[in-house]
């Protein structure tokens, strides 16, 4: 018997929670996954990776080893040398801070870098990945205008904006209503799912917004400095920018 409501997304209203309690509605012994009635856990997606951590219950506790999209909503994925928790079963999640806050920052560098590049010079996301150690964001940018001088010009434009203190923020809108929004989508291919009737949108104030489901920090002094660690050409028109980040004040 499975509990067919979806899993309630806690990190979509608040990216700084980092536990939280929950029940058991669904076990799928095939990935050794349980699914909870709401969760902090991130699952894969958007080009940001899972979060890990930790769920207890009474008499039970196990690692949460990955996090993936299932059908009911996320798929908590579990030490497979232990047995899973009953359908019903009350548990405490704990969220890895340290790997979250570190996702966090790094995805809210790569916003920064999006919207400066579509400001700055109209070029569209291609794609996108991060870990919490670096990142990659690719342009569609042709190639002679992707030199040595201007990738250090988006350097020195990143951090500048990131130092300006721009409050990042996080709205659940109608889709009619999102939709209305100039250029939500900076991506050239719009990869929300047809027919969903809420869009949520972060935005850099005075910076950038658009469509996203990830994970933020709530002002861009908590991200660091970002530098370019790398670049790659994917094609005539298609350019990568690798970077990583020097971590902020502890007071940020």
């Amino acid at each position: 018997m499975t509990d067919e409501r979806q899993t309630a997304l806690l990190y979509q209203t608040d990216s700084y929670l980092q536990e939280f309690d929950a029940t058991v509605m669904a076990v799928d012994p095939e990935t050794h996954a349980v699914v909870l009635d709401r969760t902090a856990f991130y699952a894969t997606g958007g080009g940001q990776p899972h979060d890990t951590g930790l769920l207890t219950g009474e008499d039970w506790q196990s690692d949460v080893v990955d996090v993936r999209k299932g059908a009911q909503g996320s798929l908590h994925m579990l030490d497979p040398e232990l047995a899973l928790p009953a359908v019903g079963t009350r548990i405490r999640g704990a969220i890895n801070w340290d790997r979250r806050l570190r996702l966090m920052r790094m995805h809210s560098a790569l916003h920064v870098l999006c919207g400066l590049v579509f400001r700055d010079y109209g070029a569209l996301v291609t794609g996108g990945n991060m870990t919490p150690d670096h990142a990659r964001m690719d342009f569609e940018m042709d190639s002679t205008d992707f030199t040595p001088e201007r990738v250090a010009e988006i350097e020195r434009t990143a951090n500048v904006e990131i130092s300006a203190n721009r409050d990042i923020v996080v709205r659940i809108l109608p889709r009619a209503e999102a939709f209305a929004i100039p250029d939500l989508i900076r991506t050239k291919i719009n990869l929300l799912p047809e027919g969903i009737a809420e869009v949520r949108t972060v935005e850099i104030v005075g910076l950038d917004l658009q469509a996203d489901g990830g994970t933020h920090v709530s002002n861009t002094r908590e991200i660091g400095l970002l530098k370019v660690i790398g670049t790659r050409s994917k094609g005539k028109q298609n350019k990568r920018i690798e970077i990583a980040l020097v971590a902020p004040p502890t007071n940020a």
